[in-house]
């Protein structure tokens, strides 16, 4: 009997509760990003240990019919929109780093891997394409399609990079992995955050969040992150709060948002902050937008907005979750386009389908940097 996408989701559910059992290398002091030393004592380390637990009860049927047959259709799509060289995006984002990383990931969310898996073709020849344009500095950048800011594709490349090699082990990722990580390190400003370039000048949160993601990534992956770098990035982030619970783009003031909030949240929860009056005020700040998705309203960034703003619930898990992810799952499926499967967005139509097909396969529990 050929194995449906729901078996495999059943058995990558299970088979990431019984890794985080068995792999000693999750949370585990590493040697140092650049290489040098034996290790670090635990008192430097960076990170506290990510929040794990059981999968919520019912996830897995959160995925309905329905929604499997979205996803298999905008899966299709984006294989089809693959790139001769490996990576992903049209127009001026056409090999764009983060764009090509964000698909890599969309197609290990499903459960495959580099080299393995229905999607694993496809994964392995984004993740070369990244692995190529990775510099002897170790900064992931394509300059003809880095847009805004090349600091972004770094951090999602960086993620990337991460949570291929944590499912992997492959010596020639981690080479790569290790000088990506040190630049992030090597390049927080005084403030604790980072902005469009690789140098120590300002920041805003957005990229911020970016880069915290990419470190959190590779310390579960075994790499060793600096105390002081994310006690750094703890602090910027809560400067970056609101009285309203929301979080403003940069620590020179102006308003709160949706999509740089939920990013706020993620970038606390990343650094391993939990339960405190920030997290609290944060998420009730979120909360508040549930009327507009259930009424089909766009913002701006929208798909970076809900990319974090799925993590952030995912994390909180209980009854925020279960509200949640069956809203933006009803928007996200009456977005698709029907007859072609991608999602449309400004940036690129490669973009909003990679960012909705990770939120759609959240409760498949298989990204390691999502996994409880």
């Amino acid at each position: 009997m050929p194995m449906t996408r729901s078996m495999m989701r059943g058995l990558v559910v299970g088979a990431a509760c019984i890794a985080l059992a068995v792999v000693p290398w999750l949370g585990a002091a590493h040697p140092s990003a650049a290489g040098a030393g034996t290790g670090a004592d635990e008192k430097d380390v960076g990170f506290g240990d990510p929040r794990h637990g059981d999968v919520p009860e019912g996830a897995a049927a959160m995925i309905t019919p329905e929604t499997d047959r979205v996803i298999e259709s905008g899966l299709a799509w984006l294989a089809r929109s693959q790139n001769a060289d490996g990576s992903f995006g049209t127009g001026t984002y056409r090999g764009n780093i983060a764009v090509t990383s964000l698909a890599g990931l969309a197609f290990m969310a499903t459960g495959s891997s580099p080299g393995r898996g229905p999607y694993g073709p496809q994964i392995d020849r984004a993740l070369e394409y990244v692995m190529d344009n990775t510099s002897p500095s170790g900064f992931i950048a394509v300059a003809a399609a880095s847009t805004h800011g090349p600091m972004y594709s770094h951090g999602f490349g960086t993620l990337f990079l991460a949570e291929a090699y944590g499912m992997t082990h492959r010596t020639e990722i981690r080479e790569k992995l290790q000088k990506a990580v040190r630049l992030i390190i090597d390049t927080q400003n005084s403030e604790g955050g980072w902005r469009y370039q690789p140098v120590r000048r300002d920041a805003d949160l957005s990229v911020t969040i970016c880069q915290i993601n990419a470190l959190r990534a590779a310390r579960n992956a075994g790499l060793y992150v600096p105390k002081e770098t994310v006690e750094n990035c703890i602090h910027y982030v809560k400067q970056s709060q609101n009285p309203d619970g929301g979080f403003r783009y940069m620590l020179q003031g102006g308003a709160s948002s949706f999509p740089r909030s939920a990013a706020g949240v993620v970038a606390l929860y990343s650094a391993a902050v939990y339960d405190t009056k920030e997290v609290e005020a944060g998420i009730a700040y979120l909360k508040q937008y549930m009327p507009e998705i259930k009424l089909g309203s766009r913002y701006s960034h929208y798909f970076y907005g809900h990319y974090y703003a799925a993590q952030a619930m995912w994390i909180r898990g209980g009854e925020d979750w279960n509200t949640w992810y069956p809203a933006i799952r009803d928007e996200l499926i009456r977005r698709q386009s029907p007859t072609a499967g991608f999602w449309s967005d400004s940036i690129c139509n490669e973009y909003g389908t990679a960012m909705a097909l990770i939120i759609l396969q959240m409760p498949n529990n298989s990204l390691p940097i999502f996994q409880r």
